[in-house]
């Protein structure tokens, strides 16, 4: 993880346009080459960021950030305050909440609901940017990444793409494909998952415990 805390300015260039006027901020860089800039306010997104794949340029005095789909990210750096660098974790190292952690449960225990003859191979399968949620085979033998959320947001599918940009390089997966699951997943945050070829699926979590209640009676 590298920290800077600048004065700086910046404008993205893709899907949208955007621009930052000049403030001091702190800008992240993770290892798996995301990129962001936070205000000292809010705890949930940054004011502006690249996600990976991509590639930083540095130049004197300017970051140019572009990915593979053309987008950019320039942060004109005025004044450098501190510039940091840490070696942190990627294991999340994170207990889901008690939603994310029973969907989950059920859903590998009962893949089926997500799609036909689908078994379930692995729980908090790793890779080397963090776990994904379940790795399923389907009724062909292809592999299947499954992330789960309780609300599916524009984030999650973002993580799902990550994970399974890395698990194309395994050739005892390769080709794998994707499958995000939640309660609800929020209309943008679908049109960008099928864009990427990543299957929807919202759960009925009231369904799924009632099918491992029958399950327990019976067995």
């Amino acid at each position: 993880m590298r920290l800077l805390v600048a004065r700086c300015s910046a404008t993205y260039e893709g899907r949208l346009s955007s621009t930052l006027t000049s403030a001091v901020r702190l800008i992240m860089v993770k290892a798996d080459g995301c990129v962001a800039l936070h205000a000292d306010v809010g705890a949930y997104k940054p004011l502006n960021w690249m996600n990976a794949p991509n590639t930083l340029r540095e130049e004197a005095g300017r970051w140019v950030v572009t990915n593979p789909k053309g987008e950019r990210l320039t942060i004109e750096l005025e004044h450098v305050l501190e510039d940091v660098s840490y070696e942190l974790d990627m294991e999340r190292g994170l207990t889901l909440d008690g939603v994310e952690r029973e969907l989950q449960e059920l859903l590998a225990a009962h893949p089926s609901h997500l799609e036909p003859d689908l078994v379930c191979v692995q729980r908090e399968f790793r890779t080397d940017l963090g776990p994904v949620d379940l790795l399923c085979r389907d009724a062909d033998g292809g592999a299947v990444a499954v992330e789960i959320k309780r609300i599916g947001e524009i984030d999650g599918v973002e993580q799902l793409t990550r994970y399974l940009e890395r698990m194309q390089r395994d050739p005892l997966l390769t080709p794998v494909r994707g499958v995000f699951a939640a309660t609800v997943i929020k209309p943008q945050a679908r049109v960008l998952a099928e864009s990427r070829g990543i299957a929807c699926v919202e759960v009925d979590l009231a369904r799924l415990r009632g099918e491992e209640e029958v399950h327990l009676r019976l067995f």
